[in-house]
């Protein structure tokens, strides 16, 4: 009865009105490059200084919600992913939308974000304390077993395990440049002040797969006639759906497990869930050729962090990613303390947000399905004029993040990179993943090493670190496996 009591006052037109406006603005912020859901609650969490409580709260995350769903238009669409978390998405939306079919990956994405949305509120709303203890288990030889288990992906997201491993050490190598995670001290900057935090990963990030396919595209422009491309549909196939059911639910719990993981994120969990997907699905091949269960395990996954990362933050006080930092500032701002005493100090906030984050998926869900025709009317723009929007929109977007002019310096030659890198069948995804998960692994490890006095058995002892460790080693030897077992079927045939 009493969590009834505390429910109702979030179903109030003065607060489903805030979470709608809050949504729909987060996927405008999400489909826009550079603009990330982390930028939009930051900018916004002033104008919740004069609000109640409930309202200000729920508009926050609303705008996560729909920031992380809005970043897979512009992916699925024009190969610019929204936000560093629809990046695995670029793989297979983007092949489906140059086959026509747009409006189906835009329908399959936003299908998979509800779900996996969904699934990641209810496991919010009933085993928030208890999941969120699972986070404190973690120390720095976790996550370095954690980030070693994610690079370890590259290997199965390359069809030519050599290049993968290349494009994965050059991205390693790349995380590096900047001020070392224990010193402090300058590397690789070349004395450029700009690059002394490293290079910013969103700029990279459109550089690396929206500048890129610029240059194809301008080449294709000046060598051959592009085809207009037609579109149909909004709604899977139930082929589709079917196809996709596995996928979508594990990247539901994927994503719903890295987000209790404070520092990972969505797009770890996108990455390893689109992983996870190939390795279990009976057509690997398919993947990054168009397929829709590639979709809809990246959406899946990134969505259900949403909800996930809110667990560690109110029941630990520890933000479980870069946008519940920023939401733990909007939670100070009202004079709330996150942690274990706010669950027995303040049930109505608790409640309130938990029933928030629910309508706010829903209202992801409806103006997601809502807007698809008028999303996919951007393929109707003359490719030249599309291509011309999208360089000013690369430009402005990585400008406007730091205000910094290295951070064009970065575009651009992420840009050049990934041109060459598509040219000669290099993997980005393999060069993005070691972009995220290098800093991770670095500074882990050597804290961790600190710690254990530079004894590599004790550092690798915990449970968790020994867990991910063989997985990584079966993540490794599984494209052999697989390769042996192709070459021994076509000598039996």
């Amino acid at each position: 009865m009493d969590v009834l009591q505390y429910i109702i006052p979030v179903f109030a037109p003065e607060v489903l009105w805030v979470i709608a406006l809050g949504t729909l603005g987060g996927i405008v912020i999400g489909a826009l490059p550079g603009l990330t859901a982390t930028m939009g609650v930051a900018l916004l969490i002033p104008l919740t200084f004069g609000m109640a409580p409930i309202l200000g709260l729920n508009m926050l995350i609303g705008i996560y919600i729909g920031g992380i769903y809005g970043g897979c238009i512009s992916s699925i669409l024009v190969r610019t992913p929204g936000t560093p978390s629809s990046a695995a998405t670029v793989l297979d939306g983007y092949p489906l939308a140059q086959k026509g079919m747009a409006g189906k990956a835009l329908g399959m994405a936003t299908i998979a974000s509800f779900v996996g949305g969904l699934i990641a509120a209810i496991v919010l709303a009933t085993l928030a304390p208890q999941l969120a203890s699972l986070a404190l288990a973690f120390g720095p030889a976790e996550y370095f077993a954690l980030a070693l288990f994610g690079l370890a992906i590259i290997a199965s997201l390359s069809g030519d395990l050599l290049k993968g491993a290349i494009a994965g050490m050059l991205g390693v190598l790349l995380s590096c440049v900047g001020a070392d995670p224990i010193s402090g001290a300058a590397r690789y900057t070349f004395g450029i002040t700009g690059f002394a935090s490293g290079f910013s990963f969103t700029p990279a990030l459109i550089g690396l797969f929206a500048l890129s396919e610029v240059f194809v595209q301008i080449e294709k422009m000046l060598n051959e006639r592009v085809e207009k491309l037609k579109i149909s549909g909004i709604w899977p196939s139930r082929k589709d759906l079917r196809e996709s059911t596995g996928a979508m639910l594990r990247g539901s719990f994927i994503g719903t497990i890295i987000g209790i993981v404070p520092g990972t994120g969505s797009g770890t969990a996108s990455w390893i869930s689109y992983n996870e997907a190939r390795r279990a699905s009976k057509t690997p091949e398919k993947f990054g050729t168009g397929h829709m269960p590639g979709v809809a395990a990246t959406e899946s996954a990134n969505n259900a962090v949403c909800a996930s990362a809110l667990i560690p933050l109110l029941a630990l006080g520890i933000p479980g990613d870069v946008v519940t930092a920023v939401l733990m500032g909007g939670l100070m701002i009202q004079g709330l303390a996150p942690g274990p005493m706010l669950f027995q100090e303040r049930p109505d906030i608790i409640v309130g947000i938990f029933a928030g984050t629910f309508i706010a998926t829903v209202f992801m869900f409806i103006f997601g399905m809502l807007g698809i025709r008028l999303f996919t009317k951007i393929l109707s723009v003359p490719k030249n004029i599309l291509t011309i929007s999208i360089v000013v929109f690369c430009f402005i977007g990585s400008y406007a993040i730091n205000l910094n002019v290295a951070d064009l310096y970065t575009m651009i030659g992420f840009g050049v990179l990934g041109y060459f890198m598509q040219k000669f069948g290099f993997s980005q995804a393999a060069l993005c993943i070691a972009l995220i998960l290098g800093p991770m692994a670095e500074s882990n490890l050597r804290l961790g090493l600190m710690s254990a006095n530079d004894n590599l058995a004790l550092f690798f002892s915990g449970p968790i670190t020994i867990t991910f460790m063989v997985l990584t080693v079966l993540s490794l030897l599984w494209p052999l496996y697989q390769n042996w077992k192709a070459r021994t079927r076509e000598r039996s045939a």
